[in-house]
């Protein structure tokens, strides 16, 4: 179903009411908006094959499981149960858990094979459609997270999301970059939870593993022991920034040598000694950010996408 930009909304927009700032939390109304696309996507069974209950069933036993307990509240089937949970439950963590668990499955399961699924349940949202609306509805709440590449994360700045964050994850999807991939998504989450010495180390290992596939793909010497500086030397050694340019990117090895690594290793790598060290979002942040920007730039230079 479409976004229709109502009457209310304009006005809004022209007394400066819609929100620049993002927040965290996940309001009842957008609960309820997220609750239309669910069911859209999923559908009604037609018949009694019991398609759409199966995938409520599944979401809501594999959710039962995460938490320990047998069921998730009242409710007449286990579509109520686990959308009622969703509208009722006071942890965001926890409707967040079941925002990324349904749009999986809806990415995943259902898109697989969504022309026989559709038989049955007849949706009228595509696995696609769900995904944008979502999106949109995040943005337009002022939320600040996004569904990619199937998971929940966290969104700072639309313009850092749009340039650097959702480019980055485009690349490393391809499968060459499986492993740097997961490592980024994993930087991500651990951010989402403020785990940010955790995000600091995936930062790392996916910007190591990215040029690690960069070395592998073109036949250039390395190991799998080597570190982030030395990875670093091998990849311009081997002319991945072009040679009659090599002198104005001097600027940028010194950055990429003295950012990630450097970052990591003072802030997340290593023993903390007498007093345990606080890495605060700010610097987690930059990390985060800093790594998507190498990533995407060492990536496009490589010209292997």
């Amino acid at each position: 179903m479409a976004i229709f930009d109502l009457f209310s909304k304009r006005q809004k927009r022209l007394r400066g009411e819609i929100p620049d700032i993002y927040t965290y939390h996940i309001p009842h109304v957008l609960r309820v908006q997220i609750v239309h696309i669910i069911r859209d996507a999923v559908g009604r069974d037609i018949y009694n094959d019991n398609y759409a209950e199966q995938v409520y069933e599944f979401l809501h036993n594999a959710i039962c499981r995460e938490y320990g307990v047998f069921r998730l509240g009242n409710g007449s089937d286990y579509q109520e149960q686990l959308l009622n949970y969703f509208l009722q439950t006071q942890k965001t963590e926890e409707a967040i858990d079941i925002i990324e668990l349904s749009f999986k499955y809806i990415d995943k399961v259902i898109r697989e094979d969504y022309w026989r699924y559709s038989q049955y349940t007849n949706p009228t949202l595509e696995p696609d459609a769900a995904i944008n609306e979502l999106n949109e509805r995040f943005k337009e709440n002022g939320i600040g997270y996004s569904f990619e590449s199937g998971e929940i994360i966290r969104v700072d700045s639309t313009y850092i999301h749009n340039e650097i964050t959702k480019p980055t994850i485009s690349l490393l999807w391809n499968l060459k970059f499986k492993g740097a991939n997961e490592e980024y998504l994993k930087a991500h989450e651990h951010y989402r939870h403020g785990r940010n010495k955790e995000c600091l180390t995936e930062c790392l290992k996916a910007f190591e593993s990215t040029m690690k596939v960069i070395c592998h793909e073109k036949s250039w010497a390395y190991n799998q022991t080597d570190t982030a500086r030395k990875l670093i030397q091998i990849c311009f050694q081997n002319g991945l920034v072009p040679t009659f340019t090599q002198n104005q990117f001097t600027s940028l090895q010194n950055l990429i040598e003295s950012g990630i690594p450097t970052i990591r290793n003072k802030l997340g790598g290593h023993g903390q000694g007498q007093v345990p060290q606080k890495v605060d979002d700010e610097i987690t942040r930059y990390g985060l950010n800093l790594t998507g920007t190498n990533i995407l730039f060492l990536i496009e230079q490589s010209e292997l996408i």
